[in-house]
């Protein structure tokens, strides 16, 4: 089992303590002094961006976040990442409550943080950080108690992210597959970067306590099945789950099973590392009629199958910065100059498969020059853009079943979409 932290601060900028809480008794306050001192030292060193300091038999992990630190301190030897995790969901937690996390609001609310201190740590050990089940036992003013309460059961069973008793008239689950495609393309139009990070989003509105599974089509799972997987099944990397899907059950035969939190969570994420085709293609020619004026010429291609749409199509086609008097035709959608990118923006409302667009834009330049002009940047073209219903990794929801023991029946939706990542090409 990993060690346990002896203490928490929560320090100000200068590194001055705001408050701490001891769960061990084997560290002082004057931790907090060394660790700051320690930090200071470490600030021209290229790791100085490191959480993790080392000094003395004590380490200290710690986050940023505005203008607080939030570190702990331990004898033990700590699981360092799941700490900083813990940390994080410590500021998620505070967020909750006091909208934003700064030394002011710290101050302000020092008697609920030192509660919420104590149920989210003991003795060292991470205990349960949700916020919708913390804030219904620990109110502050914006959660007032009228009667003493009895902590929810959410905090005493091993579901700690559900509250019980939990009613709706209708139940009904909400499933939306989101694909964002990263690609960088260098200006001999070669692909040197390409991945697909994918999401399972969830809106869940079910009554009671329901166990819900969650089938895909994964290669893994087809296969231990003797299911054929030609052209249907993928292959998963990176996966990344919310910690109420049992992991135990996945790693033994690939079920995704779960009591799900009420409202809205990140069921899964998960990256394919695989050569994409550009969705969209954009080409651009500039060419320079004068030093008063140039004109750029841009053909916008899409790479997918007919029967899908692209909506929201948004290009950003990189100008020179002293460029005015923008005049742009093109065959569909509008263009606007943007100077405050030092770009031309051209929005596509819907841009169909298989279908090629024209712009055409002239600019006019200063006349007079810098005689010394350092050489313009050269900023890539940056695309924008949703198609719904479509997938580039080809991942399927085979089935979703929500089983609860009063025997309700409730409505699976599931829908997909693509998204533009960080998309790019250098083609200018």
């Amino acid at each position: 089992m990993a060690g346990a932290v002896s203490a928490l601060f929560l320090l100000d900028i200068k590194g001055r303590v705001l408050i701490w809480r001891d769960y061990r008794g084997d560290v002082s306050a004057s931790q907090a002094e060394r660790f700051f001192t320690k930090l200071i030292e470490k600030e021209g060193d290229p790791g100085s961006h490191d959480p993790v300091v080392y000094d003395n038999g004590v380490s200290y992990m710690f986050v940023q976040h505005s203008n607080v630190f939030l570190m702990t301190a331990a004898r033990q030897n700590c699981n360092a990442v799941s700490i900083l995790l813990f940390l994080h969901r410590v500021i998620d937690v505070f967020k909750h409550y006091f909208e934003e996390l700064q030394e002011e609001s710290l101050r302000d609310n020092f008697v609920a943080v030192y509660e919420l201190l104590d149920e989210m740590m003991d003795f060292g050990y991470p205990q349960y950080t949700e916020a919708k089940i913390l804030s219904e036992f620990i109110k502050t003013d914006a959660y007032r108690m009228e009667v003493t309460q009895r902590p929810p059961m959410a905090v005493t069973n091993a579901v700690s992210w559900r509250s019980e008793g939990v009613r709706y008239k209708k139940n009904e689950v909400f499933l939306d597959v989101v694909e964002s495609v990263n690609i960088l393309v260098n200006s001999n139009g070669q692909i040197i970067r390409s991945d697909v990070v994918g999401a399972l989003k969830m809106r869940t509105y079910l009554s009671g306590m329901p166990e819900c599974k969650l089938g895909l089509n994964d290669r893994v799972l087809l296969e231990a099945q003797g299911q054929t997987t030609k052209g249907k099944a993928i292959d998963l990397d990176d996966i990344k789950f919310h910690q109420c899907v049992r992991l135990a059950r996945f790693e033994n035969d690939r079920t995704i099973s779960f009591i799900p939190p009420d409202g809205s969570f990140d069921l899964m994420t998960y990256r394919l590392n695989t050569q994409v085709k550009p969705l969209i293609w954009v080409e651009a020619q500039v060419e320079r009629h004068s030093r008063s004026r140039i004109e750029i010429m841009v053909k916008a291609r899409s790479q997918f199958k007919e029967r899908s749409t692209a909506t929201n199509v948004e290009i950003e086609l990189p100008v020179p910065s002293d460029s005015t008097n923008s005049n742009a035709r093109s065959s569909m959608g509008s263009a606007s100059y943007a100077p405050e990118k030092d770009a031309l923006v051209w929005k596509i409302k819907s841009f169909p498969g298989g279908k090629e667009y024209m712009l055409r834009a002239e600019f006019s330049l200063p006349s007079i020059t810098a005689e010394e002009a350092s050489p313009e940047k050269k900023a890539p073209i940056r695309v924008k853009f949703e198609i719904p219903y479509f997938t580039v990794s080809g991942i399927q929801v085979r089935y979703l079943k929500i089983i609860e023991k009063t025997g309700y029946q409730a409505l699976p939706w599931v829908r997909y979409i693509t998204m533009a990542g960080e998309y790019e090409l250098r083609l200018i």
